[in-house]
């Protein structure tokens, strides 16, 4: 049996569950700078915040269901990244050190990380590629 191929074109979104829909909807527009979409025919909810066609939908917690340890390496989502330019980068750490978040900073070889967290915990990583894009996603072949 020969399977249909087909092509993603891009990471639509990553719904993730929040205490505070409005907080997190600012710390997004605040701290990325992404765009609020609320949709009327659906509601208060989900609040899609997006760059470009990428981006996160907020969906409010259910906070009286048990509570999931955030530092478990189990079964979950562990952390989402946005793609950004190398300029683009280096200005995400000064927005950073401006907000005064707290961050680290990853070399992955192939590609430069930054990670923060959310109001609610979730890993946030901006990534930008450091060596060749064709190399990389063997664009080429």
């Amino acid at each position: 049996m020969t399977l249909e191929k087909f092509d993603i074109a891009f990471l639509d979104h990553v719904a993730i569950r929040v205490k505070d829909i409005e907080v997190s909807a600012k710390w997004y527009e605040n701290v990325l700078g992404l765009k609020r979409y609320q949709m009327p025919k659906w509601g208060s909810f989900p609040i899609f915040m997006l760059s470009n066609k990428s981006g996160v939908a907020l969906f409010p917690a259910d906070i009286q269901d048990t509570p999931l340890d955030t530092n478990s390496k189990n079964v979950k989502i562990d952390h989402f990244a946005f793609n950004v330019t190398k300029e683009n980068f280096n200005k995400v750490k000064k927005r950073y050190d401006e907000l005064q978040l707290d961050y680290t900073i990853q070399d992955h070889f192939y590609f430069h990380s930054i990670y923060t967290k959310d109001p609610d915990g979730h890993t946030v990583e901006l990534t930008t590629l450091v060596v060749d894009e064709n190399m990389f996603y063997k664009l080429e072949e």
